[in-house]
């Protein structure tokens, strides 16, 4: 893989493929507008030249931006680039990289490069500009035969609708034939389908992480309930050896005053600690606290 280098686009190659890398405000679409230029005028060939092998007509150029805003500005900015560059063609004109471009064609070249210029400019309305959407739709228009498409088709640039309809109907499909507990364990998370829509619009880049493996919520469900008990049954392990070496060290703190008795009087500790075991004996998630 050869080194990046710096854009130059007066001579960067036309043939092959080609990474130009960009952040934003560095002058994108003034070097698309450029590069556009040098296509429409094609080159002086030889063996080290950067041209394309011929001049192009701007429907044999595909610009492809994402969105409708950007197409048009980039429709109008390439129109007038090519206007700009006819002008410095015909010696009227003083933009620096336009002159330099004119400097690689003969002189004599230059009234046909001009004249070529200007019917591209005033092709524009026909070019092959469009968002990535569009394009794909038009292809698929246009080559319905070989895509096995309709042909008659709907672009849909804002699917929200769509995401809500499918998630009311997977709502409908796997969570109401559920029983009340695991029903509100649902509804713990999400109480409504489009509550569930919004946190899984924020997860559709992801959706490929789950390969094959789409289990329904049932499954989910009981597999998460079972982690879930293993896991307290850990955390409750100890705890009955805990209380028991908790409430004589309570009980010799509570002599010796080394905290509020108003606070955590003998009643209360009675209930906090007798809460803490009933929770270790039991299934229950947190044990039942009172102040």
């Amino acid at each position: 893989m050869s080194q990046p280098a710096p854009l130059n686009p007066l001579t960067l190659p036309l043939h092959g493929s080609r990474l130009i890398e960009a952040s934003a405000g560095t002058g994108k679409t003034f070097t698309i507008a450029l590069l556009y230029v040098r296509l429409v005028l094609g080159g002086q060939h030889g063996e080290d030249d950067t041209a394309f092998v011929r001049p192009l007509t701007p429907p044999e150029i595909l610009v492809v931006t994402f969105t409708n805003a950007a197409t048009q500005e980039l429709r109008e900015r390439i129109r007038h680039r090519l206007v700009e560059a006819a002008a410095v063609f015909r010696d009227q004109g003083e933009d620096s990289l336009l002159l330099a471009l004119r400097s690689q064609y003969p002189e004599a070249t230059w009234p046909a490069c001009a004249r070529r210029l200007e019917l591209a400019a005033e092709w524009m309305d026909e070019a092959a500009v469009s968002t990535i959407h569009s394009w794909c739709y038009r292809m698929l228009r246009e080559h319905a035969f070989d895509s096995g498409s309709l042909f008659s088709l709907n672009l849909e640039n804002d699917q929200h609708e769509l995401e809500q309809e499918v998630v009311r109907d997977y709502w409908r499909t796997f969570y109401y034939p559920l029983d009340a507990e695991a029903l509100g364990s649902i509804t713990g998370y999400w109480k409504s389908p489009d509550h569930l829509h919004q946190d899984v619009r924020k997860l559709l880049h992801e959706s490929d992480a789950l390969g094959a493996l789409r289990p329904e919520p049932t499954h989910t469900l009981s597999t998460a309930a079972a982690e879930r008990s293993a896991l307290l049954s850990t955390l409750k392990a100890p705890w009955p050896e805990w209380l028991d070496d908790l409430v004589p060290a309570l009980e010799d703190a509570a002599q010796r005053k080394a905290f509020k008795g108003q606070s955590f009087n003998a009643k209360s500790r009675v209930n906090w600690l007798g809460a803490l075991r009933e929770w270790s004996d039991s299934d229950q998630e947190r044990p039942a606290l009172t102040p």
